[in-house]
């Protein structure tokens, strides 16, 4: 399953935050759209991060260990990249099932 970007967005608004609150806000949309498929985060096999301020990269790195667990998915980070609309955002490749 393609999960498309996600951003801290709750009823197609987007919802400002620290770094912190729109990258779980983020990642939570994702769980969701996966638990609709029968699928969890541990289905994920590669993930596209986005994060707007290379200072936050850090903090992504700690928070991302929370989410995804060894073996860890493919993962393609880019910093600087947003425009400042949001601080993070992501997309994810989930494979499971069968």
């Amino acid at each position: 399953m393609f999960v498309s970007g996600q951003a801290s967005v709750e009823n197609g608004a987007i919802v400002p935050g620290t770094f912190e609150e729109e990258m779980r806000r983020s990642i939570e949309n994702v769980r969701r759209i996966l638990e609709g498929e029968g699928l969890t985060l541990a289905d994920v096999v590669k993930v596209g991060a986005y994060v707007e301020d290379p200072a936050d990269v850090p903090e992504f790195n700690r928070l991302y260990l929370e989410y995804f667990h060894p073996p860890l998915p493919a993962r393609t980070t880019i910093a600087n990249c947003l425009g400042g609309t949001v601080k993070f955002e992501i997309d994810v490749v989930a494979f499971g099932g069968g």
